[in-house]
This record gives structure tokens, C-alpha cells and sequence, in this order.
């Protein structure tokens, strides 16, 4: 099990990962009590403001440049095994049933990161629920939810959402209080 997918196990509830692109970002998600930072290029600044976990959505180079915890790649055999050679834990990003299915026969990952295609026309929330249906008992799913809610996420929390990437905000006005009702 890589640090990510601990650190996403490990917590009460869902976990909230914080999209950040400098320094400044990683140290207050950090503060706010974020589970693990995400970015999408580079990293340096901060990989070296923060320890928490991170993962990368960008590419493997820049990713293993970053000392990356985790990178997002595509459901494919290919993908997979250059991460692992990287030492990168491998989080797989899905849009549909038929990529988890091909994820899940040809190399079955145990992190999968859920997200709704740019171009699509559905309700985000709805969609990546929907999705969140097709991920197996025992695998951890990750919600990619930049502009969610407390609302969003108390949904995501009741329906089994392992995590929810969110863009820099105030994590206190997220997170739910008390126990989730199930």
C-alpha cells in the first residue's frame, strides 16, 4: 500500500486532497488538515513545503522529478508498469464503467480516481456516484470534485467516496461536522 492510499484509508470519513500550485497552497491545505496535496505540473515548491502525500496528475517524468508519491494515469497494462517501475503508486483514472472493467481485468489497481470528461453534459456529482457503483468492495475511489461543496461532499461521504480532490479553499467550510448519516 502506497502513502496516498494510507492516508486516505487511514482517516475517519472522507478524505479531502488539495489541489495547490505553490508553497503558500501546500502549507495552509496542510494546516486545514488536508489528507494529501495534488498537482497537475511541476511540484517542486510543494513537494518542499509539505510531506503529505502527493499526487501527480501530470506526467511520469515531472512526477518521479517531484519525489510524487502517486501519479494518475490511464487504465492501460503500459501505464501501469512504468509507474510501478518508477516506484509512483498508480492511481487510475477512469471516466466510464468500461474503463474500471478493463482496469480491474488487466492489472487490478487498488486506488482509482473517478472523473467526469470536460465535454460531458451530466451533473459532475451525479456522474462520478454513478461511477462509484462500479468500483469494487476493498478499493479506494477517489473523487475528482475540484469546485465541490459541503453539500458535494457530505454526498460523496455518505455514498462510500474514499476522497474528493478539491481546489484550494477552506477545508473547516468542507468537511462535515459530527458523524456522517448513513
Amino acid at each position: 500500500m502506497g502513502k496516498l492510499s494510507r492516508a486516505i484509508s487511514e482517516g475517519d470519513g472522507i478524505s479531502i486532497l488539495v489541489e495547490v500550485s505553490d508553497a503558500n497552497g501546500a502549507s495552509t491545505a496542510e494546516r486545514q488538515g488536508a489528507a494529501g496535496l495534488v498537482v497537475r505540473s511541476g511540484g517542486n515548491p510543494v513537494r518542499a513545503a509539505s510531506q503529505l502525500p502527493l499526487l501527480h496528475l501530470g506526467n511520469m517524468y515531472e512526477a518521479r522529478g517531484v519525489a510524487a508519491d502517486a501519479l494518475a494515469i490511464r487504465p492501460e497494462l503500459t501505464y501501469w508498469h512504468e509507474a510501478q517501475s518508477q516506484e509512483l503508486e498508480g492511481v487510475v483514472r477512469v471516466t466510464d464503467a468500461a474503463e474500471l472493467r478493463k482496469a480491474l481485468s488487466n492489472f487490478d489497481p487498488e486506488v482509482f480516481l473517478l472523473s467526469v470528461p470536460p465535454e460531458s453534459d451530466a451533473d459532475p456529482l451525479e456522474a462520478l456516484l454513478a461511477l462509484l457503483h462500479d468500483v469494487p468492495a476493498g478499493k479506494l475511489a477517489i473523487a475528482e470534485l475540484p469546485h465541490a461543496t459541503a453539500e458535494d461532499v457530505a454526498e460523496l461521504e455518505r455514498s462510500g467516496m474514499d476522497a474528493v480532490i478539491v481546489v484550494e479553499q477552506d477545508l473547516e467550510a468542507l468537511v462535515p461536522t459530527g458523524a456522517p448519516e448513513v
